[in-house]
């Protein structure tokens, strides 16, 4: 399993360098998937993806230079034969899922068969989280609350051992100040990492990799 956890994308050296690692191979030699589907549950969420795509919002994320780059929209996937979209999934090197509501993701993870593709997929291809994306992967989701969805649908995948609260002391986000994270944490089961945005989480297997030029803080249940 690789993934890189970012709490805003790509935003540095150290992270892109991370990236390069777990690709083994320039991003420009490498082919790519984005999810965008998180954001929809987002006001403005159709805008903020094509902002994400084009470059204009946030840090390099999609913008990459990438080799290939396509959009896998989990919401379109029940409906489509997965002859058609599994083999974009095989053959690529990275998926790059995109913030927005943790709820929301979660339920279309699992809605479209790929939440149980997963665990085979990550044996081969790089997941490369931002926000949400991230944090889905982890024992605790978060949900704004702008769906329709069964309020006891998972909020994340539960895929790692630890919790990820991205963002930390973001301008954006005035809640997610490092004494309201501590406090949330200390309510989670697992370990606690808060993370600014020039800070990521490697996975590699069992191994948990801090990559950081910024600031962060691991908070032990």
């Amino acid at each position: 399993m690789k993934l890189l956890l970012t709490s805003a994308g790509i935003s540095n050296a150290s992270i892109h360098n991370a990236l390069v690692e777990l690709l083994r191979k320039p991003v420009a030699e490498a082919s790519a998937l984005f999810i965008p589907t998180a954001i929809y549950a987002i006001a403005g969420g159709a805008d903020i993806s094509r902002k994400v795509i084009c470059g204009q919002l946030g840090d390099p994320f999609c913008d990459l230079g990438w080799k290939s780059l396509g959009i896998l929209e989990l919401t379109a996937l029940p409906s489509i034969k997965q002859e058609l979209w599994l083999p974009m999934l095989q053959e690529t090197d990275a998926l790059l899922v995109g913030g927005g509501d943790c709820q929301y993701l979660c339920y279309w993870m699992q809605q479209s068969g790929l939440a149980k593709l997963l665990p085979s997929l990550l044996q081969r291809i790089v997941y490369v989280g931002l926000s949400a994306g991230s944090m889905i992967m982890t024992r605790f989701g978060t949900t704004y609350g702008n769906h329709n969805l069964p309020a006891e649908s998972d909020k994340s995948l539960k895929l790692v051992d630890f919790a990820l609260h991205p963002h930390l002391d973001h301008e954006w986000f005035p809640t997610n100040s490092m004494d309201n994270i501590q406090k949330l944490a200390a309510t989670i089961a697992v370990p606690s990492y808060a993370i600014d945005d020039q800070t990521a989480i490697k996975v590699t297997d069992d191994s948990i990799e801090v990559i950081s030029e910024g600031h962060w803080k691991l908070f032990n249940p």
